[in-house]
């Protein structure tokens, strides 16, 4: 299965233009798709539902949209009827096969006086491709520095390890079976999961020590067999290499649990992509 990430800069690509097709053309092979910066209704990019119009231009995958800046965009009509809309900026999951559950949790955010601090969270996305329960999570963490991102790694580290003990989004019997409570079948919340998105973080630093490890002077990076692997150097690329930014480096991951490792077939980066300021990752994982 190919499962991709890509950062879509709300639809506006390098020569300027909103585009969302174009987005869509760029990624509709992938199996799995991660979105960063997918927005609704806001005038900068001509106030497109962008879920409702991405789901349109990619019919054959399901989807859920996390939104975590979510302000009033309502207006009322000629006929003076209140039209309920929301501004909002977030995350999505886009999958071939369904989605049996999804959550979105908040990541601790910080106030600050002139510097532009935004509400970012995490969503997840529960599929199983071929019989295969995974956890699949979508995030964009704060651009401003170390200090503001470790406290919302620390936060999704909790959410990760939590969630299996946890169980799916219901789980559990009901005393009155009638009562619909338990209509379909329990969600999976599996202990195999995927952590993809903009990270805005570089494989030297602190966030990407406490994501997959330490590293050792002498004997390189120190994987738990319960945490986390990086596709890109399971796919037998070298932590220091790679971009999927041009001004920036490789900001753009794809984490997955020590366990899938040995199942990561390839990793490219679409670097001929045009649609946003940040490259596509594609990840091609045996499952």
């Amino acid at each position: 299965m190919i499962f991709a990430s890509y950062n879509i800069q709300y639809g506006l690509g390098r020569d300027g233009t909103y585009d969302l097709d174009r987005i869509a053309d760029e990624i509709r092979h992938a199996d799995v798709i991660a979105l960063q910066e997918v927005d609704r209704f806001w005038q900068r990019s001509g106030m497109i539902d962008a879920p409702d119009y991405l789901s349109k231009a990619m019919p054959d995958h399901y989807w859920v949209y996390g939104p975590n800046l979510d302000m009033d965009a309502s207006y009322r009509d000629n006929n003076g009827r209140l039209i309920n809309r929301r501004r909002q900026f977030g995350t999505m999951i886009m999958s071939r096969c369904p989605i049996l559950s999804c959550r979105n949790f908040p990541l601790p955010k910080r106030g600050l006086v002139t510097q532009h601090s935004i509400q970012q969270g995490v969503l997840e996305a529960v599929i199983a491709p071929n019989n295969h329960p995974l956890r699949i999570y979508c995030t964009h963490l704060s651009h401003l520095c170390v200090e503001t991102r470790l406290p919302q790694i620390e936060a999704m580290l909790d959410i990760f390890r939590k969630s299996p003990e946890e169980g799916g989004a219901w789980c559990g019997g009901h005393p009155d079976p009638d009562s619909g409570w338990t209509e379909g079948e329990i969600p999976p919340m599996p202990h195999d999961m995927m952590l993809m998105g903009d990270l805005n973080l570089l494989p030297d630093s602190p966030e990407y020590d406490r994501l997959i490890g330490p590293k050792s002077p002498n004997h390189g990076r120190l994987v738990s067999p319960h945490g986390l692997a990086d596709a890109w150097v399971c796919a037998g690329h070298q932590e220091a290499d790679g971009s999927t930014h041009p001004m920036t480096g490789r900001i753009d991951h794809c984490l997955l649990s020590a366990s899938l490792a040995n199942q990561v077939r390839a990793f490219t980066v679409g670097q001929e992509a045009q649609g946003s300021d940040h490259y596509p990752i594609f990840i091609d994982l045996d499952i």
